[in-house]
């Protein structure tokens, strides 16, 4: 049998499909997603998100980010994304779903204001999580949210579990 790469030329069309293109990429793949889709469509998300008036709960954790340096911010989101055991992965990993959407899109916000390490100036997304951003792009904005959710749910560690 033959191994095929998938096809990252061609767009999923449903939560399912989009959830599992964006779980496949690498780690730095999935934060430039995440950063790009909350900076283009981050606007109408997070006054959906139900969780968003929570954002306090978070709060003490976007604090440590900010008060690291950009190399360890980096880190720290790395490690959300790869579940590695730290204090700031277990202090995410016990916030509700809809907070770690909303954390998501306030880091997207440190980001872009220059708090947290921005995406470098000359960054161009590769073709596999620039075919996921277009397939969550393509999606109706309830589809959106949910990929958006399926994809920050599970980073992090749950210390109670």
């Amino acid at each position: 049998m033959v191994y095929t790469a998938p096809a990252y030329n061609t767009l999923a069309i449903d939560v399912p499909s989009t959830t599992a293109l964006f779980k496949s990429l690498n780690t730095d793949d999935q934060l430039a997603v995440l950063w790009f889709a909350y900076t283009e469509m981050g606007r109408s998300i997070t006054p959906a998100a139900p969780g968003a008036a929570r954002l306090q709960f978070a709060e003490g954790l976007l604090t440590s980010i900010k008060a690291m340096s950009h190399e360890e911010q980096l880190q720290a989101m790395r490690d959300l994304v790869r579940k590695v055991n730290t204090p700031i992965t277990r202090a995410y990993g016990i916030l509700s779903v809809n907070t770690k959407l909303a954390f998501w899109y306030q880091l997207a916000e440190l980001m872009n204001e220059g708090a947290v390490v921005p995406v470098p100036a000359n960054y161009k997304m590769t073709p596999a999580a620039n075919a996921v951003l277009n397939s969550i792009e393509k999606l109706d904005f309830s589809q959106q949210i949910t990929v958006l959710r399926n994809a920050v749910i599970d980073m992090g560690v749950d210390p109670l579990a």
